[in-house]
């Protein structure tokens, strides 16, 4: 996993608050305010921003199995939330945040410890007022679809 500059943590509200969504996920990119405690539990971080469209990278490990021998789908189904839900965020204007509303995930093939880095990419999809839907893709290292979704976001002020 790559390590950010700032550590992880979570950046304070008064903070992000006077940042529009494509500045706060930069800053956190580029290792100047923390990645989420979450990207270090699972080992993921971010690949690419920009405008509605974000890219994580994650290395399955057998850390994150489920008893069946592969890893487990709520790793997949985090991974397209948070990419998706970032993709939104990136298109908020300071003072606005959001939360997810609904997730509909599908599986199309298995993580195990031996299927390499994978990337999860989510592009926003509509951005209204107040609601926001987005899609992501989760793909191997040969592009191979491993699992998609989408997400309804409710759009409010922070």
């Amino acid at each position: 996993m790559k390590m950010p500059e700032a550590g992880f943590g979570v950046v304070p509200i008064e903070q992000a608050r006077k940042m529009d969504g494509l500045t706060l996920f930069g800053e956190i990119r580029a290792g100047r305010l923390p990645a989420p405690p979450i990207a270090r539990v699972l080992g993921f971080w971010i690949e690419e921003v920009e405008a509605g469209r974000v890219a994580f990278a994650y290395e399955p490990v057998r850390e994150h199995y489920n008893p069946i021998g592969s890893v487990h789908g709520g790793i997949a189904a985090t991974l397209l939330d948070s990419v998706m839900g970032c993709s939104v965020h990136t298109r908020l204007a300071a003072g606005a945040g959001y939360t997810t509303v609904e997730i509909k995930i599908n599986y199309v093939r298995a993580m195990t410890d031996k299927t390499g880095r994978v990337r999860a990419e989510g592009k926003v999809i509509n951005l209204g007022s107040r609601i926001a839907t987005a899609e992501g893709r989760l793909t191997d290292a040969s592009g191979k679809l491993l699992a998609h979704g989408t997400t309804t976001c409710l759009v409010f002020p922070i």
